[in-house]
């Protein structure tokens, strides 16, 4: 089977800095799959996942989605950006339209697609997300939980393959939290697969089929999620027993 997503040996350090922030990290996600990324801060969650769409360019390795290599041009950022989707921790960092039905829009707009294929995804998204009610409200005026909602819902309206959710839990009450997960069980029920990076290490052991432990720039073990925390050193690196 080709994987979906493929991060080989990945290298990246940030302009002026000492200390390189990947090493060599590798994964590969499959379809359908939920997988946590875990780690301690500063271990390099948040810079694969800007990796995986392209928003960064490894200075070595290669991103691979569907098989074929991430090509840094506009058009094939764009084409791995229908593939691969982002949600930031903060979803002010991606909410920017006045209204909501406008925010969920603008992907699938700049897309070309014609107005009912576009509304047609609002639609879906909104469902998917539980904002349909929201539609017509002002993003500014959105709770913290109903911004995730729609930030995720833009995402989903481009109908990737990939969902790399960047802490999206964080902050969130546990009821919020609940439902957030619930969407991306949605998700892989569709064959979508779900990269969670958190900090919330209880949820990823009981919401992840497989769990990736990343420290120092490197994803140091996959496996599932039993394995993952039934190991003593992995537990210790990432902080289980503190």
């Amino acid at each position: 089977m080709t994987a979906l997503l493929e991060l080989e040996q990945l290298h990246y350090r940030f302009p002026g800095s000492a200390e390189a922030a990947l090493r060599g990290a590798s994964l590969c996600l499959e379809a359908g799959q939920r997988v946590a990324l875990v780690g301690r801060n500063g271990a390099g969650k948040s810079t694969l996942m800007l990796h995986a769409n392209g928003l960064l360019r490894p200075s070595a390795g290669q991103v691979r989605v569907a098989g074929e290599p991430l090509v840094y041009t506009r058009r094939g950022l764009l084409a791995v950006r229908r593939q691969v989707g982002l949600v930031f921790q903060n979803p002010d960092d991606q909410l920017f339209s006045a209204s909501v039905v406008q925010d969920i829009s603008f992907g699938p707009m700049n897309l070309g697609l014609d107005i009912a294929e576009v509304r047609r995804r609002v639609v879906e998204a909104a469902a998917l997300c539980e904002v349909r009610d929201l539609l017509d409200r002002p993003t500014h005026a959105l709770s913290g939980g109903q911004k995730l909602r729609v930030a995720l819902a833009g995402v989903l309206a481009m109908t990737p393959r990939v969902i790399l959710a960047d802490e999206v839990t964080a902050g969130l009450d546990p009821w919020m939290r609940r439902q957030v997960l619930v969407i991306f069980d949605r998700l892989v029920a569709q064959g979508v697969t779900v990269l969670l990076a958190t900090h919330d290490l209880s949820a990823a052991r009981r919401w992840a089929d497989q769990v990736a432990v990343m420290e120092a720039g490197q994803v140091v073990a996959v496996a599932p999620s039993d394995a993952i925390f039934g190991d003593a050193a992995l537990r210790r690196l990432i902080g289980a027993d503190e």
